[in-house]
């Protein structure tokens, strides 16, 4: 999968991380997205990495759970990045 497949599975990927983490999160929806399609690539080079994770496949569910962890994980190191500058 190349790096367009990549950014359409980090937007959809962004989307569904925002709905899974509870609270409110810095940032618009557009913030999110683009947060998404960072963790995305994270996830997915990150399971490359460790796991030696075949990541070619859309529609895989193991593509999938890489890009929202991904997603996860680079949404909550923003929310503890974003939170600090307001306290």
């Amino acid at each position: 999968m190349g790096i367009l497949g990549w950014i359409v599975l980090g937007l959809l990927a962004g989307a569904i991380a925002k709905a899974l983490l509870p609270g409110k999160q810095a940032g618009g929806w557009l913030a999110t997205l683009i947060l998404g399609v960072v963790g995305a690539l994270l996830g997915g080079w990150l399971g490359s990495l460790l796991f030696d994770a075949p990541l070619e496949d859309f529609f895989s569910l193991q593509t999938w759970i890489v890009a929202i962890v991904g997603s996860i994980i680079v949404l909550l190191i923003w929310g503890a990045i974003t939170g600090r500058r307001r306290a």
